[in-house]
């Protein structure tokens, strides 16, 4: 396998298993905000509003890494 093929390998691992750690987080997050809701309903706005937040930095997340795998891709390192 030469250089490139690595990389190809390793962009794709990076945006795989990011997607499916991030999915993986904002589902469990989901589920325990409908628990914690259903728990104690006063608390429902004060929760949404962290449970957003947390969302979006878990996306966050996701999207720095395929940036970075995006920068393996179109800078290409490995060529001369």
């Amino acid at each position: 396998m030469t250089d490139v093929s690595f990389v190809a390998l390793a962009c794709g691992l990076i945006i795989g298993l990011g997607a499916i750690g991030a999915c993986l987080g904002i589902a469990i997050m989901g589920g325990k905000y409908l628990e914690a809701s259903a728990r104690q309903p006063e608390l429902m706005n004060t929760l949404q509003t962290k449970m957003f937040l947390l969302a979006g930095l878990i996306d966050a997340a996701f999207l720095i890494g395929v940036g970075i795998a995006m920068l393996f891709v179109f800078g290409k390192p490995f060529t001369s």
